[in-house]
């Protein structure tokens, strides 16, 4: 069964803008896909559309056996963990720990089944010593990694992730990779960051104006400058595909 399948997903704006126009996309499960476009491609439309959180104009979205409609929506919330690119969208509780249990204790859990989801969800992330820590007293990395708990906490089948990257020094950026590797069911990873995506992604598709126009492995996306130029999309400044794909091997 896969994971996510997305097909025909269409969304038109209340002011006309056709934001995504026919997508389509399968996820198997325990795949790992990166999302790439240019700004304003639809990138995080798509992304709304797999919690449910916005409804399709045309198509559908199914996550495992569940199809997308509103008496599914409290299950495909808890199946589909989307960590924003923002951590100031997700965390709001006075301690760390209190934001991660949030999101279980709407569904019911309580008492020291929630505790140990608390505390699973902060270990994995390498937070559990912050655990009683006011969420605005960490740095950007740190709050990144709470949301993520937030979402591990719910159990998920699927971690979406927004620009995960963004704002990171290298040190954050390599953690993150490395808890995203670990813990991540199946993953899907909107983003800018090329090298990320490679990192992170054996697979990528490109979105641009709406629509899937290219879907393959994340390294032949990346040696392919034409199909890159053509949809906005660069490598930084001295990257070396080949340096890079070695350096994952090993």
């Amino acid at each position: 069964m896969k994971a996510l399948d997305v097909a025909g997903l269409g969304h038109v704006y209340p002011d006309g803008h056709r934001a995504l126009d026919g997508v389509e996309l399968a996820v198997d499960a325990g795949e790992r896909v990166a999302v790439l476009g240019p700004n304003g491609a639809g990138k995080t439309t798509l992304m709304l559309h797999l919690a449910g959180l916005l409804e399709a104009t045309e198509g559908a979205v199914s996550v495992g056996d569940l199809r997308i409609e509103k008496r599914t929506l409290a299950e495909v919330r808890r199946r589909v963990g989307i960590v924003f690119q923002s951590p100031d969208d997700q965390l709001f509780m006075p301690t760390v720990a209190d934001d991660v249990g949030f999101g279980p204790a709407n569904l019911g859990v309580k008492g020291e089944a929630l505790r140990e989801r608390v505390a699973a969800a902060l270990a994995d992330v390498g937070l559990s010593d912050l655990a009683h820590r006011p969420p605005h007293h960490l740095s950007v990395g740190q709050q990144r990694r709470a949301a993520l708990a937030g979402v591990l906490a719910m159990r998920p089948d699927i971690v979406v992730c927004d620009e995960p990257s963004a704002n990171l020094d290298p040190a954050a950026r390599r953690d993150l990779a490395g808890i995203l590797q670990r813990t991540a069911p199946t993953l899907l990873l909107v983003t800018h960051d090329l090298p990320y995506a490679l990192q992170l992604c054996e697979r990528a598709v490109i979105l641009d104006a709406g629509k899937v126009v290219a879907d393959a492995p994340t390294a032949e996306i990346l040696a392919d400058a034409a199909l890159l130029a053509r949809h906005r999309l660069e490598l930084p400044f001295g990257f070396s595909l080949e340096a890079a794909r070695s350096s994952l091997r090993h």
